[in-house]
């Protein structure tokens, strides 16, 4: 591995870019709801707040309103196992293992990430070889990207790539070991991820020019612009099309689908010798983004209101 390029970093999003969609938050959601760890109330409150962003957005909604989270036992972060919802030894960190304590114990076992994609695993594994510091800037909640890093970082270690994978992602605040549903700071979505890596350029002292990131969403347009490699991963055919305008590389790390493509930047790691798609692309990936946290809540509120 070479010696660390303190001026080069990759940012990565994390749902529909490093593994596949529905996004981290959803399937936690919906873990919470089959548990009923969300109390009834929170389904109202959340369509209080809803009602509140509408004016600025979907996405606003999507993305700002964690208010289904009030009361809820925080996520235990700790690096012990917790039963049958404990991580696989991939994703465990091999850090200190805490004592045990009542107070922890009642908390949300830590949530196991689901597999990422071969060809995300391939390029993150190319950057560590790089000396390319990782990052991962994602809209989820803070502990499930944090998770996400850890396995990333055990998937790279298999692989012979030793790295310390940095985590910039939407923070909740907590009180007594429970979720407010409020969120210290912006949201790290849209022009927020520009923001968080323009920060972290500053403290790193990156030069920008030199960095990449990668994403799947229109709403990372911000920050693929802000570095001098843009990279875009499993897109609808309206990124595409904006990748094309701006000039952004374009990758397709849907395997399961056999979405294929191969790039002309050597750059690329080994996915850049994937076969072209032979068939043509149903857009599938777009499909998938039509299911929502809010869709999720909406029915959900519905459904408490009938009950």
């Amino acid at each position: 591995m070479r010696e660390k390029n303190r001026s080069i970093a990759v940012f990565f999003d994390l749902d529909g870019t490093l593994i596949l969609l529905p996004s981290l938050e959803e399937r936690f959601f919906r873990v919470l709801r089959y548990r009923k760890a969300i109390p009834a109330k929170n389904y109202l409150l959340w369509l209080k707040e809803a009602v509140r962003l509408l004016p600025r957005g979907i996405n606003a909604i999507t993305q700002s309103n964690k208010m289904y989270l009030k009361g809820v036992q925080i996520l235990d972060e700790s690096d012990r196992e917790n039963g049958s919802d404990s991580p696989g030894p991939k994703s465990r960190h091999q850090g200190q293992i805490p004592a045990p304590s009542s107070k922890r114990a009642r908390r949300n076992p830590r949530w196991p990430v689901p597999p990422f994609f071969r060809g995300a695993v391939e390029q993150a594994a190319w950057h560590a070889t790089q000396g390319h510091a990782i990052v991962i800037v994602s809209g989820t909640l803070e502990p499930l990207a944090r998770a996400a890093a850890r396995a990333l970082e055990a998937e790279l270690a298999a692989r012979g790539c030793a790295a310390k994978i940095l985590v910039h992602a939407t923070r909740l605040e907590q009180i007594d070991g429970k979720w407010t549903g409020r969120i210290p700071g912006e949201a790290m979505f849209g022009k927020a991820k520009a923001r968080a890596v323009k920060r972290l350029a500053e403290e790193m002292h990156l030069d920008l020019a030199l960095c990449w990131a990668y994403g799947d969403s229109v709403n990372d347009r911000w920050m693929l612009a802000a570095v001098g490699n843009g990279v875009v991963v499993n897109p609808s055919k309206k990124f595409a099309r904006l990748a094309n305008r701006r000039g952004w590389l374009v990758q397709r790390w849907m395997e399961r689908r056999n979405f294929t493509q191969r790039t002309q930047d050597p750059r690329i790691g080994d996915t850049a010798a994937r076969e072209r798609e032979n068939a043509t692309r149903n857009d599938a990936l777009g499909e998938i983004c039509g299911e929502r946290p809010v869709n999720q809540l909406a029915a959900a509120v519905r459904s408490e209101s009938a009950g």
